[in-house]
């Protein structure tokens, strides 16, 4: 059995670092069951104790779950994998990526001349210009800024945060589908997920409550422009919202704003409505660069203490170079004025596609953000399909947990000319397709 695997090692450390690299080059796919641990413990020789030694290590970094009577087996999405999406191929037309249009960004402009610092910024981490600015983009949209900081983008901050205020083996309500990079977030940082099915208006109340019920400890969501379903919520849907989460006082909400400025959509937010322990996310890169990996962060004065204590021990700051090129296009009004261009850009661009499929009887979701979801039979066929005739699309079974198959069409570059051709190309390819199936 341990031959089959390749699983090998004297120690729980050896043994642990076998299955991960088993699980990273292929050979144990999720899903996949491990010996159990009496038998793996005979074929390599050791105690049963390391054995459950190295299993343990392996639940605690998201590797693998334990299914009761079914044994052990490698996690749906396992933290030494990724999600990463393929390389374009040559030629193709990519609306992948979930990437802004270059031509809708602003050029960057750094501080010509930065002077040399006398020690270190641990001191006074943030600039305060760019702090002030940072309340008043948080105050704009009814986020209370009475604890506000910087982090090195979103996912950064949202790891920190889970990290300082959940131990491995706790669970997170995730969308479904949701943004694939923070599904492989959570399970490396020993976390589980919990799916939590999205509509347009967002994260269901009733699929939430079922997660809360479960004793999850914190929640993460997409106020609008979700990736990659669209979803925004509506002032009805935020106050359902509410109404469980007052249900459980001790779970942690956190929402990543990031598509805030070209989202598309009205700000309604969790955070406003008086929750106990909450988190707002904002980033910059989708609307002013994507090399400006900077986050602002507004939340309640514990999370904030927390966060900063973790930041403070690691990468102490963000650097004081990036923060003054992201206040300085913050404040400008000629950078304001495109921004707001872009974002009516953007959304006529995703409502041109929804459009063109709509009048070929394909349903679309797509009501804020940069991107529109297609729910299809099978993602192979159509994303394989569309690759034939030019266009690169992103398949959706990186953005799922328990969501029925999708196709992710990243419109932030397609314009309506060319939303009508793809439109006409899905729906011959899905033709195609349901004659595979037997109609």
């Amino acid at each position: 059995m341990a031959e089959q695997y390749g699983i090998a090692g004297g120690t729980a450390r050896e043994i642990s670092a076998s299955v991960e690299s088993r699980v990273a080059d292929g050979t144990l796919r999720p899903g996949s069951s491990l010996p159990p641990v009496r038998r793996l413990a005979e074929e390599l020789g050791v105690s049963a104790g390391t054995v459950a030694s190295a299993y343990k290590e392996l639940r605690g970094r998201g590797v693998v779950v334990t299914l009761g009577r079914g044994g052990t087996v490698v996690a749906s999405v396992p933290a030494v994998t990724s999600r990463r999406p393929p390389r374009v191929p040559t030629g193709l037309r990519d609306l992948a990526g979930g990437h802004p249009d270059p031509a809708c960004l602003p050029v960057l402009s750094p501080p010509a001349r930065v002077a040399p610092v006398p020690g270190s910024h641990r001191a006074s981490p943030r600039l305060a210009a760019l702090e002030d600015a940072a309340r008043d983009w948080f105050a704009r949209d009814g986020v209370p800024t009475g604890s506000v900081t910087f982090a090195h983008g979103a996912l950064d901050c949202i790891g920190r945060l889970l990290s300082t205020e959940l131990r491995p083996g706790d669970s997170v309500a995730v969308e479904d589908p949701g943004f694939h990079h923070l599904l492989d977030l959570v399970p490396a940082l020993g976390l589980r997920m919990l799916p939590v099915a999205v509509d347009d208006e967002g994260i269901r109340p009733e699929a939430l409550r079922t997660a809360l019920r479960t004793g999850t400890k914190a929640l993460v969501c997409s106020p609008r422009g979700q990736s990659p379903f669209g979803g925004r919520f509506t002032p009805a849907r935020r106050d359902e919202l509410l109404a469980v989460l007052r249900e459980f006082p001790d779970v942690l909400v956190v929402e990543d704003d990031h598509n805030a400025e070209i989202a598309g959509a009205e700000a309604v937010t969790l955070v406003s409505g008086g929750l106990p322990r909450w988190a707002q996310v904002r980033t910059v890169s989708k609307h002013l660069g994507i090399d400006l990996r900077w986050a602002a962060l507004a939340c309640d004065p514990a999370t904030l203490a927390r966060h900063d204590g973790r930041l403070l021990l690691t990468s102490g700051w963000v650097s004081h170079i990036l923060q003054a090129t992201v206040e300085d296009l913050l404040t400008d009004r000629s950078v304001t004025r495109l921004v707001a261009e872009a974002a009516r850009t953007y959304a006529a661009r995703r409502e041109a596609l929804c459009a063109a499929l709509g009048e070929h009887g394909i349903a679309a979701h797509g009501v804020s953000g940069l991107n529109v979801w297609v729910p299809v039979r099978d993602e192979s066929a159509v994303v394989n399909g569309l690759r034939t005739r030019g266009w690169w699309t992103a398949a959706g079974t990186r953005f799922r947990i328990a969501t029925p198959p999708g196709v992710r069409v990243t419109t932030a570059t397609l314009t309506p000319a060319e939303a009508s051709v793809l439109a006409r190309d899905f729906a011959e390819i899905l033709v195609d397709s349901q004659a595979v199936y037997g109609g």
